[in-house]
């Protein structure tokens, strides 16, 4: 946590508000927040979750744009913010640049039709406007995939965007998401059935199950001597 606080910390642009969502900590977490000042404020008690916590978040924030970085998570550098925001914004509703993992590769965000097939925008990448979480939250019955859900709605309903040319964050490699057991591709197929139209569901009921299988049977081969 300290390391993405820090590098909050050395963003050349200043104009911000940082909420820190902590579920009870008992390993000394809520006396380092508590040494944090302001634009530091926090929230320590008990979540059903990440998508939970996330929605506590959004609720006590007071800026325009709202954007969700891991504790294990950091800017990449100390100019993103000033990147991201250096001109006046007009109608966009999301803004996504790029992530880069630890081991240096790169992940680059988009918003198309993609999305259908499996989520192209990274969380780590993206600032949303606030006014689109006035009537939508993140599905708390969700443990996985909620992001996933939220961008696939936003998708839907034609959000205004602009990608960017800037790195965002470095991203650890691992997480919920990443560990391919069938809970994630049975959120996948429940998510995508939940707002694909009526034709396309049995597509995406079998588009999960075959990539449950693919993944399964990818993870068993045998290493190459």
């Amino acid at each position: 946590m300290k390391n993405c606080i820090q590098s909050i910390l050395l963003q050349s642009y200043q104009s911000y508000e940082v909420v820190i969502i902590d579920g009870d900590s008992t390993d000394g977490t809520k006396e380092f927040l508590q040494s944090l000042k302001r634009p530091f404020n926090y929230i320590s008690e008990k979540d059903s979750g990440i998508y939970d916590a996330m929605n506590k978040g959004i609720r006590k924030a007071r800026g325009e744009w709202l954007y969700f970085l891991g504790t294990d998570d950091v800017f990449s550098n100390e100019y993103v913010l000033e990147k991201v925001f250096q001109k006046s914004i007009q109608d966009e509703q999301l803004l996504f640049g790029e992530i880069q993992y630890q081991n240096g590769l790169k992940f680059k965000s988009s918003f198309s039709r993609k999305l259908w097939y499996k989520n192209t925008l990274h969380h780590q990448s993206a600032f949303y406007r606030r006014s689109l979480f006035s009537k939508t939250r993140f599905d708390t019955n969700l443990k996985i995939l909620g992001d996933y859900q939220l961008n696939l709605k936003l998708f839907k309903s034609k959000v205004s965007f602009e990608q960017l040319c800037v790195v965002v964050a470095i991203c650890g490699e691992e997480g919920v998401s990443k560990n391919y057991n069938w809970n994630l591709y049975k959120e996948e197929i429940q998510l995508k059935v939940g707002l694909a139209p009526i034709l396309t569901k049995p597509f995406f009921c079998v588009l999960g199950i075959f990539k449950f299988v693919f993944r399964k049977l990818y993870n068993n081969k045998p290493a190459s001597s």
